[in-house]
């Protein structure tokens, strides 16, 4: 037998050498195969889920680059993306605002989308459409219950629907359903604004973010009505019924990339020669067609939706026009607005009437970053200004309360000096319970008539409950005036302005610390001047609806701005007035009037408001204020708190049976705010790269910027473990061993068989 085996094997000698030749190479094959296999799962690192648009279930770090998931049921979903262009035409002393919210599924569900944001507070919504595909579905107005059932039985059917809905004069909700997977939905609102004039400077503003509101808990008492005749029962008063639709959830800056990107394009058309066209928070490319238009727009491209846009501009001449008169006819109406501007208050003789000041400082939670930084820059400056023979007070407030004096006191350098080193003091924490502040400064403790008294209220204005305020005003107001000074980059105009329309002062914003000099200075000059007094209106020939229907006293370079509605154009406008002791009248012919866009809106939209203030003063019942505000919203088309835009496309989507999820869409934290002083200390350590954004835009790295081309929503840190990676490449490393080792225990075999 071994003479045979030996025999056999010498006979075939290359055999044996290509056996072990290509037991040799079919072994490296597989080890070249196996770690291409690796270097192909390192390439793709965790990010499988990530490469398609319809992705699944994710993990925090399978997230893409601006991506933001929500956390459901355990796992992780991309959430719906929102991109917003604003385009503004202004025409003369109005303007028009359109604005496009795009909402991107990119997830494999079908979702309905909710988003709450700002607008502007003097602004009548009158539109809304929303775009799919190529289908443009217009909406309606509807009476606000109508409109909700309306909504809610297309999104039951599977239709697409969008709700807009007022919350305040200044805060909106959008709502969108049944957005398919991978689709992109347009909803547009258009609304109707008056240009703000001041002096020599116009200017429109447009609020682009919604700050966190302070919500007071409501108050609890407890009664029985039930079937024990005892006659007892229970009764809740909740301070802010409606907290849950206007807090959304806000995006800590320090974890999260700014969401909802935003573009801006102004087309300004002032009427006259145009000189100095700026913006005060964000960088602006001005182009100039002609000496009377600009074409604005954002330097950056779109930008965080997370401070205020404010333009303002100029005349070329030296002086900005005194008078402006304004006509649209609307059905069987004429529309008139009217802007004068009275001359300037030192022409009086009369010498200016000491005053009493008290100055309150909102030093809560909401003021922490920059505003605090402004509100003390502010009142400092305020200090520094009063006279000798003025007296004052300071109070500051969070969820507690500080009152600097028992009682006002002589304006002197040792009480100055006083409050001086109070308000270097004041550091930004708590609560923000306005009220109990309004209340306190109020009180007429000197009750001294020979004095002007006025309150210069410092804050944000980020409170739930403004309606508490406005009551305690109407209730409290007495001999006082009230000058709102809103400070940070997204202050609550809405109720500046009602605040110091039933105060019978004025509303100055305070947006960075570079204003705070420039806005005082204006501000105590109405402070130390004469209003213009005892207004009326009288028209020669024409029946009119005067709005407002009580004209209040205008402070120094205040226009005072009337929106009327007549049976015919004709005769003139005669406005009288004093200027401290002298009498002052202007006449304006009617037929002089340009023609104007939107008046009838504004006027319609400014009688609303007159509805709502008399309400709040008790010169109105609830049932006649909401029965006057319904007629006027459905005659002009207006979104109120009690009218709806909805609009509903007709043809099902949404295939029957499929779920369908609802995502909140979140916003950013105002520029210069601090998360920590409102919603407490961060659990754990945030990345370095990830920073508070700030108030001043020329500050604001480009790299934090969103593009246009990519409106995703935030960045978040990659901070899942490479786990599943490294037991992979183990086990193929593991395989690779044992062939290896197999084939090295076959050599000596095959050696010695040789």
């Amino acid at each position: 037998m071994n003479t045979y085996d030996t025999a056999d094997h010498d006979e075939h000698p290359l055999l044996g050498r290509l056996i072990k030749l290509g037991l040799f190479l079919l072994a490296q094959g597989i080890a070249v195969m196996l770690v291409a296999f690796v270097a192909l799962l390192v390439s793709f690192g965790t990010s499988w889920s990530a490469t398609t648009e319809q992705a699944g279930l994710l993990q925090p770090g399978d997230a893409r680059s601006g991506t933001l998931l929500l956390k459901d049921d355990g796992a992780y979903t991309e959430a719906i993306r929102l991109g917003i262009d604003v385009d503004i035409t202004v025409s003369g002393p109005t303007l028009r605002t359109r604005v496009t919210q795009a909402f991107r599924n990119p997830t494999k569900d079908w979702v309905e989308a909710t988003y709450v944001y700002p607008l502007a507070t003097n602004g009548a919504v009158d539109t809304m459409k929303m775009v799919v595909g190529d289908r443009v579905i217009v909406g309606d107005i509807k009476e606000r219950q109508q409109a909700r059932v309306i909504y809610e039985q297309a999104r039951s059917a599977g239709q697409k629907a969008a709700l807009t809905e007022q919350e305040r004069p200044n805060i909106f909700t959008n709502s969108v359903a049944n957005i398919g997977p991978g689709e992109t939905v347009l909803v547009q609102i258009e609304y109707q604004e008056p240009v703000h004039q001041s002096g020599n400077e116009y200017s429109l503003r447009v609020p682009l973010v919604v700050a966190p509101r302070y919500n007071p808990a409501p108050i609890v008492q407890s009664v029985d009505f039930r079937n024990d005749g005892s006659g007892w029962g229970t009764a809740t008063s909740n301070p802010v019924p409606d907290r849950d639709r206007i807090s959304p959830t806000v995006l800590d800056p320090a974890k999260n990339a700014p969401v909802n990107p935003i573009s801006i394009t102004v087309r300004l058309k002032a009427g006259f020669a145009l000189g100095e066209v700026k913006s005060q928070h964000h960088n602006v490319k001005t182009e100039s067609p002609d000496n009377a238009t600009r074409i604005v727009t954002l330097a950056d491209g779109a930008v965080p939706a997370d401070r205020d846009f404010e333009l303002t501009w100029k005349p070329a001449a030296q002086k900005a026009p005194s008078v402006g008169l304004f006509r649209e006819h609307v059905g069987d109406a004429d529309y008139l607005l009217a802007f004068v501007t009275p001359p300037s208050a030192e022409q009086a003789t009369q010498k200016p009437l000491p005053r009493e000041v008290v100055f309150v400082i909102d030093n809560s939670g909401s003021m922490g970053g920059t505003s605090i930084v402004q509100a003390k820059a502010s009142l400092l400056y305020a200090l520094g200004r009063l006279q000798p023979a003025d007296r004052f007070n300071v109070i500051r407030f969070d969820d507690t309360m500080d009152v600097l004096f028992p009682a006002s006191v002589p304006a002197d350098a040792a009480h100055v000096g006083e409050a001086t080193s109070f308000v270097n003091a004041l550091q930004a924490r708590g609560g923000t319970e306005m009220v109990p502040a309004m209340r306190a400064a109020l009180t007429d403790k000197l009750s001294d008539t020979s004095m002007v008294r006025q309150v210069v209220f410092l804050t944000d204005g980020a409170i739930g409950n403004e309606q508490q305020l406005f009551e305690t005003i109407t209730a409290m107001r007495g001999r006082s005036r009230v000058f709102m000074v809103g400070i940070g980059s997204a202050p609550n105009t809405y109720l500046m302005t009602r605040a110091s329309e039933l105060g019978r002062g004025a509303f100055t914003h305070i947006g960075s610390v570079e204003q705070v000099e420039e806005r005082m200075r204006d501000l105590f000059a109405k402070l130390e001047n004469p209003a213009v007094t005892g207004l009326s209106a009288k028209f020669s020939e024409a029946t009119a609806d005067v709005t407002p229907a009580i004209i209040p006293d205008v402070y120094r370079d205040e226009p005072l701005v009337l929106a009327t509605k007549l049976d015919k154009l004709a005769g003139s406008l005669e406005i009288k007035g004093r200027i401290g002791d002298r009498p002052w009248s202007v006449t304006l012919p009617l037929q002089n009037a340009a023609e104007g866009k939107g008046l009838s809106k504004l006027w319609a939209k400014r009688k609303i408001g007159d509805a709502e203030v008399a309400r709040t003063m008790r010169e109105m019942t609830p049932e006649e204020a909401d029965k006057a505000i319904l007629a006027l919203a459905l005659d002009h088309q207006i979104v109120t708190r009690l009218t709806n835009l909805v609009a509903v496309d007709k043809t099902p989507s949404r295939p029957e049976g499929a779920r369908l999820k609802l995502s909140e869409l979140p916003i950013n934290l105002p520029a210069g705010w601090d998360f920590e002083k409102i919603f407490g200390e961060r659990p754990q350590q945030v990345p370095t790269q990830l920073r508070e954004r700030h108030a001043d835009a020329r500050n604001q790295p480009a790299t934090r910027r969103p593009t246009p081309a990519a409106p995703d929503a935030i960045r978040l840190p990659k901070t899942a473990t490479s786990a599943e990676l490294k037991m992979i490449a183990g086990l193929v490393l593991i395989v690779l061993a044992l062939i290896l080792f197999v084939f090295n225990r076959r050599r000596p075999l095959l050696t010695d068989a040789a």
